[in-house]
């Protein structure tokens, strides 16, 4: 198992920046692709960013691509997940989650495939 702690959410005016940190326990982490989601109030949790268990790839919903972006460090056993030119509709709880070796890329975007969640952190965005 992984267990995952979000940090790093907060109050923010738009067009200002976040990062967010998630810590995974255990000594299994880079066995781990992983992902980062969000959930606004009354919507449906959505796909934000993966990146692979080397750190060699990344993925990125359409509409957050060029303002958010996704790294890893395990030897420190962490994923982070930087936004920049923050919006309002960015306002959601957001989660890290962990998954085991997807096998193509569709799969790191599919909230299925990942086993372990985190419980999130808010991000609010003021207009």
């Amino acid at each position: 198992q992984v267990h995952l702690v979000e940090s790093g959410g907060g109050l923010v005016q738009a067009g200002g920046s976040l990062r967010l940190s998630c810590a995974a326990s255990g000594r299994t982490f880079s066995s781990y692709a992983m992902g980062w989601f969000r959930q606004a109030p009354g919507k449906k949790r959505e796909f934000v960013a993966a990146i692979t268990r080397n750190g060699g790839s990344t993925y990125y919903a359409d509409s957050l691509k060029g303002r958010f972006t996704i790294s890893r460090d395990n030897a420190k056993n962490t994923v982070s997940l930087q936004m920049n030119s923050l919006k309002p509709e960015d306002t959601a709880v957001y989660y890290c989650a962990a998954a085991i070796a997807p096998y193509s890329a569709s799969l790191y975007l599919t909230q299925s495939e990942y086993a372990y969640w985190g419980q999130g952190t808010q991000v609010t965005v003021s207009s």
